[in-house]
């Protein structure tokens, strides 16, 4: 089946083409290059149309940044040194804490409507509590990662009781998502993994960045990537949409580029984010999706 603008363009390709043969042979070659830069031009912009089903204005997710921790074993410059390479104007759109029922089905909406990708930071006793919320996340193209079972300061923790914690994350996660946590099958929720757990997306955030020196050795030591983030919304604070859009747009603007975190427990967020989306495009800024290295399919 033809796309309906393909259609039209085709149609508009075949009257021009009409038309040239009414010209003399003498201007035939240039109108033929003519039609061809103008077939090119047309046909970019239908495809750019149609590849946000309903939106053809929508924001979309510029590219696609895949991400292993042998390079990037730690990123975000509120809490590390380095970041990730996001050129000017990109952006990464983090969320943590979820999947909760709400807030996170209306942030799903948002992002979907204008195809942008984006990372979740589950929290396993939530994705537990909400596993078709946390399949969903999945079944929209977005990448699903770690932030403990119930959000522990994990700093101050015993090394061996931290790990623990974010082993029953990553198993709860799992389970929830694809059925599946390196356990025996009928292991309860509560269950805890007889072994570190190497998860499908090694990516982690720690709950506060409340990490330690041993414990970000030891998520080297796993090969998972620990995120920070660059700059964020506060929305854990109280405020109406209107004013976390401007504070989180501010900042962004002060920063150039960056991993954005959010949280999508929170309803103040899940209303901001349909203008977030489209005042992102609006200045300009471009989304990238990070996802695990040998991941990047495209979007």
């Amino acid at each position: 089946m033809i796309p309906l603008r393909t259609a039209r363009a085709s149609v508009f390709l075949r009257g021009m083409a009409r038309a040239s043969g009414a010209q003399n042979r003498g201007t035939r070659p240039f109108v033929i290059r003519l039609l061809i830069v103008l077939g090119m031009f047309v046909m970019s912009a239908a495809a750019a149309a149609e590849s946000c089903p309903g939106n053809p204005d929508a924001l979309g997710t510029a590219r696609i940044l895949s991400v292993s921790a042998a390079t990037f074993p730690r990123v975000g410059r509120k809490q590390f040194a380095a970041t990730l390479p996001l050129a000017p104007k990109e952006v990464a759109l983090t969320f943590d804490d979820g999947p909760w029922p709400g807030p996170t089905n209306k942030v799903l909406d948002a992002l979907r409507h204008e195809c942008v990708r984006a990372t979740f930071f589950l929290l396993g006793r939530n994705a537990a509590a909400n596993p078709a919320l946390a399949r969903r996340e999945l079944a929209d193209g977005h990448t699903l990662a770690h932030h403990t079972f119930s959000h522990p300061l994990l700093s101050r923790m015993s090394l061996a009781a931290a790990e623990r914690e974010i082993d029953r994350g990553i198993a709860a996660d799992e389970r929830a998502t694809y059925g599946s946590s390196g356990q025996a099958v009928g292991a309860g929720v509560d269950t805890q993994p007889s072994q570190p757990l190497q998860p499908k997306t090694p990516f982690f955030r720690f709950p506060g960045f409340a990490a330690s020196p041993a414990l970000l050795d030891r998520m080297a030591a796993r090969q998972l990537t620990v995120f920070g983030a660059d700059l964020w919304a506060s929305d854990w604070d109280p405020m109406s949409p209107g004013r976390q859009l401007r504070l989180v747009l501010s900042r962004l603007d002060a920063a150039g580029r960056g991993i954005v975190l959010f949280h999508d427990t929170k309803q103040q967020t899940a209303a901001m984010m349909p203008a977030f989306l489209r005042a992102l495009k609006a200045r300009g800024y471009r989304v990238v999706h990070v996802v695990p290295a040998g991941a990047a399919d495209g979007p």
